[in-house]
């Protein structure tokens, strides 16, 4: 009988340890199952400058400083951009009142005076008439010299010209403009106004503003410095949100999926990881670039795998090394399994 008790105390201790090790098991996936990558924190930088050409009179940050989106880092003077702007809202309300003087057409006034004109114009040609006739009437009589028959006839031939003339500036005045003499003023006001608008765009564009959160990295010139176009004058690294490229094998590559969850760990704080999730995977292979630095890895085709992590403390820092740990579709399997038995 005491031979017996060791050996059932035994058998009793491997069994309360076997079941202990399955429940483990079913409960949690083992951390050395989870599918480890290896990669570095994107560097993601954007070099600042301004849209044209000037003379810097102010910059907001200095290097180490952090910008929130939207926020003035940078202006230009910007005298010459404003009188650019006034001459061509000047030349916009120019065309715009020579645009509307032709469509309104002719004033009451001038269409009156044209009516005086042709009535005047019809007088004298009436007159002319009257006289034309009784001259021939003497001429025919011979009681006047022929030559003052042909003067009073051609008086007449120029009045009756005379009269037309005056009927037709009538008919111009009462039908205003020509249609396309309107519609090349309303060009004319179009172009303006798109001149008007540039020189806005140009005189907004004296002012730089972050494109996205960030941290100044280097402050390139200094206020009163002559700038062109395009010249950088800051540079701003963009940590928000922090992309990690990292690399998987061909044979891993069905075992993950965008947007399942991620550990990001670094050699400074091992033991607090940060959180993320897969955010893209690239669908064409290439060889294993010289940063992985795993054995297994360096003859092989990979994966790029971009992962978004959170950064809440700033503590991932462009270009430093770190593993990846994910919890592949098949862990997430049994755990859900497990958890509803």
């Amino acid at each position: 009988m005491k031979r017996k008790l060791p050996a059932l105390l035994l058998l009793i201790a491997f069994l309360a340890g076997s079941a202990y090790y399955w429940n483990r098991q079913r409960q949690e996936p083992a951390a050395k199952d989870l599918l480890t990558l290896y990669g570095n924190v994107d560097i993601r930088k954007v070099d600042l400058g301004f849209r044209v050409g000037g003379k810097i009179s102010a910059i907001a940050f200095e290097e180490g400083d952090r910008v929130q989106s939207g926020q003035t880092i940078a202006r230009l003077e910007d005298t010459p951009y404003q009188d650019e702007l006034k001459l061509t809202l000047a030349q916009q309300e120019q065309a715009a009142a020579n645009l509307a003087k032709m469509e309104a057409g002719s004033r009451p006034q001038e269409i009156a005076q044209a009516e005086a004109l042709v009535r005047e114009r019809q007088a004298t040609a009436s007159n002319l008439e009257i006289e034309r006739r009784r001259m021939d009437t003497l001429l025919k009589s011979n009681a006047i010299a022929r030559e003052l028959f042909d003067n009073v006839d051609a008086n007449l031939t120029e009045a009756k010209a005379r009269l037309a003339t005056a009927q037709e500036g009538l008919k111009l005045a009462r039908e205003g403009f020509r249609a396309e003499d309107i519609k090349a003023a309303q060009a004319v006001l179009h172009a303006a106004e798109a001149h008007a608008a540039g020189a806005r765009t140009r005189l907004d564009d004296t002012v730089s503003k972050a494109p996205d959160t960030g941290l100044i990295l280097t402050r390139v010139v200094e206020p009163g410095a002559i700038v062109g176009a395009g010249q950088t004058v800051l540079t701003l690294s963009l940590d928000s949100p922090v992309w990690i490229r990292a690399y998987i094998e061909e044979p891993d590559l069905g075992r993950i999926f965008p947007g399942m969850a991620a550990q990001v760990i670094t050699d400074s704080r091992p033991q607090q990881p940060y959180t993320g999730h897969v955010g893209y995977i690239s669908p064409e292979a290439e060889f294993t670039p010289k940063t992985v630095q795993t054995e297994e890895l360096r003859t092989r085709l990979v994966y790029q795998v971009r992962i978004i992590a959170d950064n809440p403390d700033h503590g991932l820092r462009q270009g430093m090394p770190v593993t990846v740990k994910l919890q592949t579709k098949e862990q997430v399997k049994d755990s859900e399994a497990n958890h509803g038995q």
